[in-house]
């Protein structure tokens, strides 16, 4: 077990399945106490008793972060309780992904996907980056995407919390970082779960090819992004968005 992350704690929403709980692992692995959070009590369970089998720190707290400032102010209080008094490390990754057409969202779906994915993180870092700035500061990092700024057909709703998420990193850069917390995101490409052999390819897939990687990324790949912008590796590291995509937005893409 490496120790970069040694005598942290962590809460990671959105951190029972994929990505979440891929972070939530390394986190663990690298000696952080972790806050499990999502919806799903029995998928958090299972993510807390696999950490602990492997010798890590880790918790579950249940949690609808519905958009509210409630809902996430008691998820910030909760979790700050449950890991002893600080949280030092936020990752912002839970969010939805209904992708309807423009003229096919309904306003119920816009306000949930706007909720989940910006409100929820806005007023969760807003109920937890004060406190880290007087404990001696922290370190939040969200979740973007590519498609935030490579577009893709009906993904105007989604991608544009996304652009919203990114935006507000370099935002809250500006308006923590002076406190002592560090802001930044990370924006993943395709990622998907390791495939069982013999398994149908995945329509992600198609999207990759081309691309300098030549084929999708799995969850531990964000992952080891995160606990870098996590540690103090990455201290000098404010206001940015890495893209761990595999080369999708930064590389020309040559068709097959």
């Amino acid at each position: 077990m490496a120790e970069r992350l040694r005598n942290k704690t962590a809460l990671v929403t959105g951190s029972t399945s994929n990505i979440g709980q891929a972070i939530a692992e390394a986190f663990a692995a690298e000696g952080a106490h972790v806050v499990v959070s999502g919806r799903h009590q029995e998928r958090g369970a299972q993510v807390v008793e696999g950490i602990r089998a492997a010798g890590g720190r880790a918790d579950f707290l249940a949690a609808d972060l519905d958009g509210s400032a409630e809902a996430s102010r008691d998820l910030a209080d909760r979790a700050r309780a449950t890991l002893g008094g600080r949280i030092d490390i936020l990752v912002n990754n839970a969010g939805i992904y209904p992708a309807p057409g423009t003229t096919d969202t309904d306003e119920k779906t816009f306000d949930t996907v706007y909720g989940v994915n910006v409100k929820a993180p806005f007023f969760l870092t807003a109920a937890v980056a004060p406190a880290m700035a007087e404990s001696g500061g922290g370190v939040v990092v969200n979740l973007g995407s590519w498609i935030a700024r490579l577009a893709v057909p009906l993904g105007a709703l989604y991608s544009s919390t996304k652009g919203a998420m990114e935006t507000l990193t370099r935002a809250w850069a500006a308006e923590f970082g002076p406190m002592g917390v560090r802001v930044n995101a990370v924006s993943p490409g395709v990622i998907l779960p390791p495939a069982p052999e013999g398994a149908e390819p995945h329509p992600g897939e198609i999207m990759m090819k081309g691309t300098p990687a030549g084929g999708v990324g799995t969850p531990d790949a964000i992952a080891h992004a995160v606990v870098w912008l996590a540690s103090d590796e990455a201290a000098f590291v404010h206001g940015t968005v890495v893209d761990v995509d595999g080369g999708r937005t930064g590389v020309a893409v040559v068709a097959a």
